[in-house]
């Protein structure tokens, strides 16, 4: 938590400092407002689950390829790295060889290079971030790629604090949530927060998909948090809230990407699973799972 201490301007002196040749206008320009973030309607948080209109088969079919698609991905990744690896293999005789991609299967917890940022994805910070302090050895979790630019919240900042020690009032409705911890998520003024939940979730209407399983919400949501926590919809170990976020233009993050900045990696919901947020370890652990365990 660390880096909630620093001040605007000695952030920015060490932001020119690490990154002379880009200077990240997300820290330059007036920090944004939660308007950034597509928010729902909060009343959906109140209807029942009967209330609902019933999903018909072809609905649930594509909300399963919706979902999936990520999964069926990293087995076309896995399949063509396995298929490579055989084909460049000294002991492999190309005449037996069959013209097709060998069979694999992928662990629950999975990560593979992306060319281009997309919702779900993570950042991982490259050595050209080093000395950077806020974002020195990074995961950055993408929420939304809106239409004013990309936003998301750094994963591997831990805190000791909680919301009730820090007094922030936006996240901690009715003392509900006053004993969860708060973690640094970025250097833009706004309070996030994740949740994991299945259809009960879903159903509600209120909060956004991030990937299968996993929401984020806003301030303006957590009041419907509450409620779905007095109703045993989801409990309270299932949320996990962040002080700040991070934002950019809209081609800005891609030039930075392009820049070197920045590793962009798809990867499986339990390596964004909610007990890794604020682990220290999670920058080497996504290396790891990409094949790229150089420690810078």
């Amino acid at each position: 938590m660390e880096a909630c201490c620093l001040s605007s301007n000695s952030f920015t002196k060490s932001l020119e400092v690490g990154i002379p040749s880009i200077k990240s206008r997300i820290f330059l320009q007036p920090k944004r407002s939660s308007s950034n973030f597509h928010i729902r309607k909060a009343t959906t948080c109140c209807q029942s689950q009967s209330n609902s209109p019933s999903r018909s088969s072809r609905d649930e079919e594509n909300m399963f390829l919706d979902a999936d698609w990520r999964s069926f991905r990293a087995r076309l990744v896995a399949g063509e790295k396995a298929f490579s690896s055989q084909e460049s293999s000294p002991a492999t005789d190309p005449n037996n060889m069959v013209n097709q991609t060998p069979s694999v299967s992928i662990s629950d917890k999975w990560a593979h290079a992306i060319h281009e940022p997309e919702k779900g994805c993570l950042l991982i910070a490259t050595e050209k971030l080093d000395g950077v302090h806020i974002f020195e050895r990074t995961v950055v979790l993408i929420l939304s790629m809106g239409p004013v630019g990309p936003t998301g919240i750094i994963l591997n900042r831990p805190s000791l604090m909680s919301i009730k020690e820090t007094r922030s009032t936006a996240l901690d409705v009715s003392g509900t949530f006053a004993d969860r911890p708060l973690f640094f998520g970025g250097p833009l003024e706004e309070g996030l927060f994740l949740v994991r939940g299945g259809e009960g979730v879903r159903n509600s209407g209120v909060f956004d998909e991030v990937m299968n399983g996993l929401y984020y919400g806003t301030k303006e949501s957590v009041g419907c948090g509450v409620e779905m926590v007095k109703r045993n919809v989801v409990g309270v170990d299932e949320f996990r809230f962040f002080d700040g976020y991070c934002g950019w233009e809209k081609e800005q993050l891609r030039d930075e990407i392009r820049a070197g900045y920045w590793s962009v990696a798809a990867c499986s919901p339990d390596v964004v699973g909610l007990a890794t947020a604020g682990s220290v370890g999670l920058w080497e652990e996504v290396l790891g799972l990409m094949g790229q365990n150089k420690v810078w």
